[in-house]
């Protein structure tokens, strides 16, 4: 599957920086500049000329002007007053708070002209040093870093305005089923049910690094499934993503209409719960992936999170996710010859140490236990019975980082 996903290789796009939020680096971004870009004030106070490395407290010194935030750089031999975030002149070198200096004399406009420092001074002291933070030329982000808010702080400061990202892989979403409303506001008929897998599955795409180019909800009809598929195809989709009708069932129509488009099945059926149904194939004539995932939401969302965004990562450039290694807070079993992928919760537990617990209502109609899980627990296929202590797999809800909460 991954290597299907990896046939077309990664390519790389110029991003404006107030749009690259979520967006995944396609190249390492070398610092362009030393960052702070100068030697600057950490502290108000005044900044000190240095004849050794130290000045006692109840050294007295003249002071020369003052200097302030978007002041040039300049140099000077006498003590000036100085403002955080000013440069610091050349020939000055440290900064003495103000709160550790007793003004002595001070002109008619009321700015200081001599101090006696009020406790020792240390050369380089409360001054930011240029290139302290992130030298000239350093690695500052390396390529498959997913750009967060601190990102975008960093990129800002050095100036880069255009990071090369990966472009997002395109995602179409169809969701099968006659019983299936997507108004939530809508009243339901006899035999119908609310989609809840479009929305959840919707902010997943968003969530993994992807672009959603088309959604549509289906009726069981292969005639509007392969219309579904052609319109997904023409909005440029290269991943499909179905829910529904993939089973064994009368109007599982999913695996035959791919087999009337001449779609190349790659597997249907694995050994996992839940999700046990899931087809993955790829559309022949134009080469998209194609996930076929259960209708049941639990086993829809194991789908998505356990065989497309390993694809969708793969398209990113990434490299396969790795799981945390995280003890049980209680012990579990399951019957053998199956995976099992379960809603869990990652706490923190006695002793201060992190544990996973499992939590209640596994059944993959059950939604509501999903909403209160932070991860997915996983558990080998020839595991019975592990006890509390015995490390499992741990998965975040998503693959980009671990959704860890404490409460």
């Amino acid at each position: 599957m991954i290597a299907r996903a990896t046939r077309v290789a990664p390519s790389a796009e110029p991003c404006p920086l107030h749009e690259a939020l979520g967006r995944v680096l396609a190249e390492p971004v070398t610092s362009p500049a030393d960052l702070p870009p100068f030697d600057n004030a950490a502290m108000d106070g005044f900044a000190l000329p240095l004849e050794a490395e130290t000045l006692p407290a109840g050294h007295e010194l003249e002071v020369r002007g003052e200097r302030a935030a978007g002041d040039p750089e300049s140099a000077q031999r006498t003590a000036c007053e100085i403002m955080t975030g000013a440069p610091v002149p050349d020939g000055l070198g440290a900064v003495i708070p103000v709160e550790q200096v007793e003004v002595l004399a001070a002109d008619a406009a009321g700015l200081p002209t001599r101090i006696r420092l009020g406790a020792e001074v240390r050369a380089g002291q409360h001054v930011r040093r240029a290139g302290e933070d992130l030298a000239r030329g350093a690695v500052a982000l390396e390529a498959g870093t997913r750009v967060g808010p601190a990102q975008l702080m960093l990129l800002a400061g050095l100036g880069v305005g255009r990071p090369s990202v990966r472009p997002r892989p395109r995602v179409a979403l169809l969701c099968t089923g006659r019983e299936l409303v997507d108004d939530p506001d809508a009243p339901l008929a006899s035999g119908q049910i609310r989609n809840n897998n479009a929305p959840y599955l919707r902010a997943r795409i968003t969530a993994a690094g992807a672009e959603l180019v088309l959604y549509r909800t289906v009726s069981d009809d292969r005639d509007a499934l392969r219309a579904a598929l052609d319109a997904a195809l023409d909005a440029g989709a290269e991943v499909v993503v179905t829910t529904g009708a993939v089973s064994m069932g009368k109007y599982d129509f999913v695996p035959d209409t791919l087999d009337a488009l001449g779609a190349e099945t790659v597997f249907h059926k694995v050994k996992m719960r839940p999700g046990k149904p899931l087809l993955f194939a790829q559309l022949e004539a134009r080469g998209a992936l194609f996930f076929g995932l259960p209708g049941n939401p639990v086993s829809s969302a194991v789908g998505f999170r356990f065989f497309v965004e390993p694809a969708l990562r793969a398209r990113l450039g990434l490299p396969e996710e790795r799981p945390l290694r995280v003890p049980l807070a209680s012990a579990y079993a399951k019957k053998p010859g199956f995976r099992v992928f379960t809603k869990a919760r990652v706490e923190v537990g006695e002793g201060a140490q992190l544990c996973v617990r499992v939590l209640p209502g596994q059944e993959s109609f059950k939604v509501s236990p999903l909403a209160h899980a932070n991860a997915w627990a996983v558990f080998p296929e020839d595991a019975e019975r592990l006890d509390a202590g015995d490390a499992v797999e741990v998965y975040g809800l998503g693959h980009f980082g671990f959704e860890l909460e404490t409460s």
